[in-house]
């Protein structure tokens, strides 16, 4: 096992333990998998995930930052351009797409992260997009005159739904991605056009 360890590159060692770790994390989540574990796994020893990561930790550090790399980036591209619904519905498709294309990652996003990360996993991601998703809003908002100030609560909403969507979709796998982007959107858009400019409680709560 120690020889099979030293035969690969030190680049190419690195990467085939994020790919691994990025599967056991996956389906074991971060407390439920072990170093013993992933050297299993890897065909390698205990010493050789230490020296590349430091520990499980700073394996599991790398993945989570990576993946929210990789899946922000996507979404960044794909609301890059067209008009505020196309952008929706783009960004959209682009999520579930990663979720759909890359299920270990989303499954790892989505596992609790350990308190000592300094990321923040599937809540930092949110944030990142929907600070990203935020400015659409921010500009429909100013041209149809309504107050930009509250864009963010309706960016975060949008990007919490199709997370959770996104969630559900992973066990079912039906109907097909862009059939769910298409009734998200649908549903945000047309929630969005018969906005009142003051929203308020329809029903005071008694006392």
């Amino acid at each position: 096992m120690t020889s099979r360890a030293q035969r690969l590159p030190a680049s190419a060692r690195r990467a085939q333990l994020i790919d691994v770790g990025r599967s056991v994390f996956a389906r074991r989540g971060y407390e439920g998998t072990s170093v013993e574990e992933l050297a299993e796994v890897a065909k390698v020893s205990k010493p050789v995930i230490y020296e590349h990561f430091g520990g499980k930790e700073g394996l599991y550090a790398v993945i989570v930052d990576r993946e929210m790399e990789y899946v922000v980036r996507r979404i960044a591209e794909a609301i890059a351009v067209g008009t505020a619904r196309q952008r929706v519905e783009q960004g959209a498709i682009a999520f579930l797409m990663y979720v759909k294309d890359h299920p270990d990652g989303f499954a790892v996003l989505a596992h609790d992260t350990p308190v000592t990360s300094a990321r923040g996993g599937m809540s930092s991601l949110l944030n990142d997009v929907a600070e990203r998703v935020g400015h659409i809003f921010l500009t429909s908002f100013k041209s149809a005159g309504y107050d930009p100030k509250v864009a963010p609560i309706y960016a975060h909403a949008l990007v919490g739904m199709v997370t959770f969507v996104g969630q559900w979709w992973t066990g079912v796998r039906k109907p097909p991605v862009e059939e769910v982007a298409a009734h998200i959107t649908s549903l945000v858009w047309m929630g969005l056009r018969h906005l009142p400019k003051r929203p308020e409680i329809s029903s005071k709560r008694r006392k």
